[in-house]
């Protein structure tokens, strides 16, 4: 499948954020990537709000963004791309340092998105996601529904 797959990490990167300029503005950072999977950190600074902890929206784009990017990791993007159908998130505690998501999807799964988009033009998924703070804490979950379609 064509992807980022080609790409040495720092270029997959660059890609990956590049894409969607705000998601460059938070400053967020992929620690690790690979096909299927990501780690990401949204950096407490810039992102902090007017009561001094992380902006609820930074929480929300950390969660939502990984899904995108882990969809070009795997599938051929002349032939699909992705779009997130809905997102519901619930705010556990106040976020006051960076905060991390790493989310990973199976290869059944690839193969059941990929012949469904194939058979129908589309496919869905849903993710379960968890925002953890530095010390270890979940300060936010998070469900993704994404779907993949076929270009034209």
């Amino acid at each position: 499948m064509v992807g980022m797959q080609g790409l040495d990490l720092e270029a997959a990167k660059q890609l990956a954020i590049g894409m969607i300029p705000f998601i460059e503005r938070t400053g967020v950072e992929l620690l690790e990537l690979e096909p299927g999977r990501l780690k990401a950190k949204m950096p407490f600074e810039p992102n902090i709000n007017h009561i001094g902890t992380m902006y609820a929206g930074a929480l929300y784009t950390l969660a939502e963004f990984p899904g995108g990017v882990v969809f070009f990791s795997i599938f051929d993007v002349t032939k699909y791309y992705p779009i997130i159908r809905e997102q519901t998130i619930r705010f556990l505690r106040p976020a006051t340092t960076d905060v991390t998501i790493d989310v990973a999807i199976t290869q059944e799964e690839v193969d059941r998105i990929s012949r469904e988009i194939d058979e129908h033009g589309k496919a869905n998924w849903t993710w379960e996601v968890e925002l953890v703070d530095a010390n270890g804490e979940v300060v936010a979950t998070s469900t993704n529904h994404y779907q993949g379609r076929a270009h034209g």
